[in-house]
């Protein structure tokens, strides 16, 4: 077994919790799905990179919301959302999320319209 190393990180209190459900739901520990996931993307970013393929690196950026959609479409030379979507799908990554403050402000833009 590889040698192992204790280290402290925050996360989101309900992710927590919803990441003990699927763990227990799948018979495995937090600590294994954490693992598992980061050794993947460590990896894939790794792979990526030795191969000269900065699509994987686009992708990343996109999911932590360093650019956005349309940059993203450019840089990889796609011209659909769809197409982004299923890219994300395939790399394992997740979608960006916009911050607290505009997903506000975009509801508060729709529930203006109904009055």
């Amino acid at each position: 077994m590889a040698d192992t190393v204790n280290f402290t990180g925050a996360v989101d209190r309900d992710l927590l919790r919803r990441a003990k459900i699927l763990a227990a739901k799948s018979d495995t520990s937090v600590n294994a799905l954490f693992n598992a996931e980061l050794r993947y993307l460590v990896e894939t970013f790794e792979a990526a990179e030795v191969s000269g393929n900065q699509n994987f690196l686009t992708l990343f950026d996109f999911s932590l919301g360093r650019i956005d959609d349309r940059q993203a479409m450019h840089s990889l030379g796609i011209d659909s959302d769809e197409d982004l979507f299923l890219l994300m799908a395939q790399a394992h990554l997740p979608m960006p999320r916009l911050p607290e403050a505009s997903t506000r402000r975009m509801i508060d833009d729709l529930n203006a319209l109904r009055s």
